[in-house]
């Protein structure tokens, strides 16, 4: 089974997606992301590699005759891609060179380029689930794409909000947010010429920083070259920051939120930007989303941003005392 049904009290479709259960037990000793693996090329950098298990596929099955005149349902229709990193099983993304990480976002770039050019998909998600604790059993280094029919929903409230700001200050909502940031300055953990690290003034998670395009840019497609090289350092030196706090590899979930495709134009309202959800909220304990983060989208930080900037900037002071310039 795999389908989009309509949920009627939040205006939004689920992907039903059950064929998903029968994804087999990966062998400890063999990875199919692996070179010598059969599945992947011998010799790889970055690679995109279709999902074996796709939530939504571009040949969707017909949708089970469950629906009725009141309940919906639509066809499972869009694109699952994997984008590996590297071909090192055990690589952590801070250890990637620059170049390496450069070539990392040209595939994003080329694979959003490519599956917006499918007139049925609305969105184009590049993410990143990292770690055991947000749910993650393929420890290769990895991250996904998924092309959505619709637009999904969080993103369609994130849009509403920055179109209405926009019909009132006639300027860009994530421009000023950013702009605000910077003058208080205390959550603001560290910039580049092209984007600016900061812990969000409303932030959920009590390290969930996001990377704000300085320029007034919506995609990937629309960044130069030195924005890219820019954009390849500062997610690399992010992540380092993040395995600095603890000195292990922090579990996270980076998603890069960029304008819809083949929808209404949003780039006088639209910001480019990433956002991380980490669920630690100290070494040992996992900050659980729990009934009222849930069931309600009453969203609880335990902890005073101000504060754990700074800890992030000490992380991030200590992670660059590890690294060589790179010319």
């Amino acid at each position: 089974m795999a389908e989009l049904r309509w949920h009627p009290l939040i205006k939004d479709w689920i992907i039903i997606a059950s064929h998903r259960q029968n994804r087999p037990q990966m062998p400890k000793d063999w990875c199919p992301f692996c070179p010598g693996s059969g599945r992947v090329p011998d010799d790889f950098d970055v690679y995109k590699y279709d999902n074996d298990f796709p939530a939504l596929m571009q040949n969707p099955p017909v949708p089970d005759p469950v629906d009725t005149d009141f309940f919906k349902v639509k066809e499972a229709y869009g694109k699952c891609e994997v984008i590996l990193y590297s071909p090192s099983h055990y690589a952590k993304l801070p250890e990637l060179s620059d170049a390496h990480m450069r070539k990392l976002v040209d595939l994003w770039t080329e694979r959003f380029e490519e599956i917006q050019k499918d007139e049925k998909i609305k969105y184009v998600f590049i993410f990143e689930n990292r770690g055991e604790a947000v749910g993650v059993t393929m420890p290769h280094p990895h991250g996904q794409i998924y092309g959505y029919s619709v637009i999904p929903k969080k993103i369609q409230l994130e849009l509403d909000s920055c179109k209405e700001y926009y019909e009132k200050e006639n300027r860009c909502l994530l421009c000023d947010m950013h702009k605000n940031e910077v003058e208080f300055q205390k959550r603001v953990i560290f910039d580049n010429d092209s984007f600016t690290v900061i812990l969000p003034f409303f932030t959920e998670y009590p390290y969930g920083v996001y990377i704000f395009s300085k320029k007034h840019l919506q995609n990937l497609s629309q960044m130069n070259d030195k924005e890219k090289d820019d954009l390849a350092r500062c997610i690399k030196r992010t992540v380092g920051m993040l395995d600095s706090l603890f000195d292990y590899p922090f579990p996270y979930m980076m998603c890069l939120h960029q304008d819809p495709v083949n929808s209404e134009d949003t780039k006088d309202y639209y910001h480019f930007h990433i956002e991380f959800f980490p669920p630690m909220r100290s070494k040992e304990k996992i900050k659980f989303n729990a009934s009222s983060e849930t069931g309600a989208w009453a969203h609880c930080n335990p902890t005073a941003p101000e504060e754990k900037a700074a800890e992030l900037r000490e992380a991030y002071a200590k992670f660059m005392k590890t690294q060589k310039e790179e010319g």
